[in-house]
């Protein structure tokens, strides 16, 4: 009986259960060889106390686990003389179909397409051209709604208010516009301060201040301003870079982070506008910044499923919710991608310090971007690769490799499963996050693809370039 005894024992495995910040789900424990994900998945749900049954992807080592921890042990030679660590990662339950085909092609702008943003709810979209004018779309005909006519140069950057009732767009001259969404007209007059033209455009997060009243904006200029759309002014001017501010983000701690070419990254309070924090270590010009809390800052109050609200003091109490709910105990994630190649994720809340340095490309980093689950970063490079980096640790994951210009830019699937990417090379492609592997080729652009973005509801995707039109893309 006692061989017996030990025979089954060495069949079994001691192994740990942590979330993806590292924290523990429950005492080790020996679990027989034959479990896969499928067991560890009711497990997990259980320990949890799950009403609701939720999906889990497991990970160890950083790689996924799809087959049973016997094949997996075999395949890698792990002991099991150690505690085994089982990452869990929670998946949306909902899916996001890859999109596969351009449903319209509008024509409309006579230069080329620099932006496009769809609103928070996902119903509208907007886009902004070097012929000086933001246009809105209707999405139900695929037909242009209104031309936002203003500004006297290029329209550099776009922003939607994450209630949905503004959008802001800034210009090559340095000047900012207020829309109304539903009637294609400016809110007043143009918003002038900056000297020298719009890089970023970022708005107050909407749990914690709604109606969406202020947005702060990045300049060459080398300056950052806050500015009140009800006021129609500026409030706060944010000085300290001594080179061009070249983004912005503000957080959904209250705080504005700004990148700057004079390789800082700088952190403000609000209230005053004074400099709290000082991010260093990039040896070159910042290009790009992402927060893990991005999606759902963007988002606010609007998920998936399309609800409306009819108050302000609504969307604010279920945009508390949505951000507390997605960020968890842990601090707010900042990723900053550079001409020096590297990127690096930060904790600004917990350091100045960089929690980790990023490398492996090998050109300028021009866009980085959060999961909106927050637990990968993308980033798209000059050396024509995307690659994707675990979250939480700032870990390399994978390179995708398929394109054959510079990357421009990236966004996200919903359901943080798929990642679409746009280049110089007149091409859009979607990338399977599980696989590692591309899932769709976009071609269509007669010419270089500036702009990308996938609507919040999961149906739609845009892009624009130097060809002129917008392209619709559907699943």
């Amino acid at each position: 009986m006692e061989v017996e005894a030990e025979e089954r024992d060495v069949n079994n495995v001691m192994c740990q259960l942590v979330d993806p910040e590292g924290t523990t789900l429950g005492p080790p424990m020996y679990l027989p060889q034959n479990v896969g994900p499928q067991q560890l998945q009711q497990m997990v749900n259980k320990l949890l106390n799950n009403e609701e049954k939720l999906p889990y992807t497991f990970y160890i080592s950083d790689q996924e686990l799809v087959v049973r921890l016997e094949s997996y042990l075999q395949k890698n030679r792990v002991s099991v003389e150690k505690v085994l660590a089982i990452v869990y990662q929670p998946q949306a339950i909902f899916r996001i179909r890859p999109v596969n085909r351009c449903s319209a092609t509008i024509a409309g702008h006579s230069e080329a397409v620099l932006s496009v943003a769809f609103s928070p709810d996902g119903k509208q979209l907007a886009s902004g051209s070097g012929d000086t004018t933001v246009r809105l779309w209707d999405l139900s005909t695929q037909t242009p709604m209104f031309t936002c006519k203003g500004h006297k140069n290029w329209v550099l950057c776009i922003a939607w208010s994450p209630d949905g009732k503004h959008l802001v767009s800034g210009s090559k001259a340095g000047e900012l516009q207020c829309w109304d969404p539903l009637t294609g007209q400016p809110s007043g007059n143009p918003l002038v301060g900056h000297k020298k033209w719009i890089t970023g455009i970022s708005w107050e997060p909407v749990h914690l201040s709604s109606p969406s009243r202020r947005f702060v904006s990045s300049s060459k200029d080398g300056d950052a301003r806050i500015w009140d759309v009800t006021l129609r002014k500026c409030v706060i001017c944010l000085s300290g870079h001594t080179l061009a501010v070249t983004c912005v983000k503000w957080g959904g701690d209250g705080v504005i982070y700004t990148g700057s070419q004079d390789c800082t990254i700088k952190v403000w309070e609000t209230s005053q506008g004074k400099l709290i924090r000082e991010l260093k270590g990039h040896g070159h010009w910042v290009n790009s910044l992402a927060l893990s809390t991005e999606y759902v800052l963007r988002t606010g109050a609007f998920d998936h499923t399309g609800k409306q609200y009819s108050s302000s003091e609504e969307m604010k109490q279920v945009a508390l919710e949505r951000y507390k709910k997605m960020k968890g105990n842990a601090p707010e994630r900042l990723v900053s991608g550079s001409d020096d190649f590297t990127m690096f994720l930060w904790e600004p809340s917990a350091s100045k310090h960089p929690k980790m340095r990023m490398t492996g490309h090998q050109q300028l980093v021009n866009h980085v971007y959060f999961s909106p689950d927050g637990q990968w970063v993308a980033s798209a490079s000059f050396d024509k690769s995307v690659k994707l980096w675990n979250g939480i640790t700032g870990k390399f994951v994978a390179a995708f490799r398929g394109h054959v210009g510079p990357v421009y830019q990236i966004s996200w699937s919903a359901d943080s499963r798929l990642l679409l990417s746009g280049s110089k090379d007149s091409t859009l492609k979607i990338w399977d996050i599980r696989t590692k592997k591309l899932k769709q080729d976009l071609p269509g652009h007669a010419d270089e693809v500036f702009a990308v973005d996938w609507s919040p509801d999961g149906e739609k995707v845009a892009s624009g370039g130097k060809d002129k039109v917008l392209k619709l893309w559907m699943g």
